[in-house]
């Protein structure tokens, strides 16, 4: 008795996409594709993870190409093609560019894997989430965008940081766009259980919201030569994780919003339910005034971008 095996493809074998090949393949969530239009770099780094299978006792099998048939019938792809920031640009400065790359990355995918979930990490991310739903014609459940997790994350190691205790007791999210309009939820936040407001001075928390918005840009200034990828990459395959083991995991990503929060048609970030359907679900917060404002001016940053977009 034969059962098919889970496929992940990645899209991209430059540092966000070899890492998440290697997280992927690691947690055994099913066998690796990693697809490069340079195809030496994707066959080499593939075989390279693909080594490391008898040390760290791995059954993923991982595999590099150039041809998007070698993805055929792939459960999640895990889109990150594009050229990375570098300092002093913004993520909306890479529009032109990567959203050429992301609608022929996105055709491919399509042809040879027309059940598949998409997950979006190309930048600007929200207006790319957008393209690949124009080029696939996807229903909404089926193309995700990965920022949600990645700014979460970071927020939460800010604060565990800042209060001396495990990661792993530090509840939060960001929603919004993935850039400076994000918005950090600190109403939302807790510590063990405890509202971060009862751990941390409001002017300590308003700190770490502003890190948290601008964390992307700390690491670009610090590498010089491209963009962070470890987080990011730990972030997309969390969210791969959680569709191919339907856990019915609630983490912030961006969704195609259909009337949630007043708004119909581009990609914001929001609470959702991750599942065997993809995105199964937005859970719809109640904002106060600020949390509101803060969230209408990332959806007009995110509206403003899509409008620039040459399709």
């Amino acid at each position: 008795m034969s059962t098919k095996r889970n496929k992940i493809t990645v899209v991209g074998a430059g540092f966000v996409g070899s890492t998440a090949a290697h997280w992927a393949a690691s947690k055994e969530l099913g066998d690796v594709v990693l697809v490069d239009i340079n195809e030496g770099a994707a066959k080499g780094k593939a075989l390279d993870l693909y080594e490391s299978s008898p040390v760290e006792l791995f059954d993923s099998r991982v595999i590099g190409t150039s041809n998007y048939a070698d993805t055929a019938d792939s459960d999640v792809v895990i889109l990150t093609a594009g050229l990375p920031r570098k300092p002093g640009m913004s993520r909306d400065d890479l529009l032109a560019t990567n959203s050429k790359i992301v609608k022929e990355c996105t055709e491919g995918i399509v042809k040879y894997s027309p059940n598949c979930i998409i997950i979006v990490v190309s930048n600007p991310l929200d207006a790319m989430a957008y393209v690949v739903k124009q080029v696939s014609g996807f229903p909404r459940n089926r193309i995700l965008g990965m920022a949600g997790v990645l700014d979460s994350a970071r927020f939460k190691s800010f604060i565990a940081q800042a209060c001396d205790v495990s990661v792993k007791d530090v509840q939060a999210f960001v929603l919004g766009g993935h850039g400076d309009t994000m918005v950090p939820m600190p109403r939302h936040c807790s510590v063990g259980g405890v509202p971060l407001t009862e751990m941390l001075a409001k002017e300590k928390i308003d700190q770490l919201v502003d890190r948290a918005r601008n964390g992307g840009a700390e690491i670009v200034n610090l590498l010089k030569t491209g963009s962070a990828y470890y987080a990011p990459s730990a972030s997309a395959v969390q969210m791969a994780e959680a569709i191919i083991k339907d856990q019915k995991r609630i983490l912030p990503c961006a969704a195609l919003l259909d009337g949630e929060y007043g708004v119909k048609g581009i990609f914001v970030g929001v609470l959702a339910k991750l599942g065997a359907g993809g995105m199964e679900k937005v859970i719809e917060l109640k904002l106060n005034d600020q949390e509101n404002a803060g969230l209408q001016k990332s959806i007009a940053a995110v509206k403003e971008l899509v409008g620039a977009l040459k399709l």
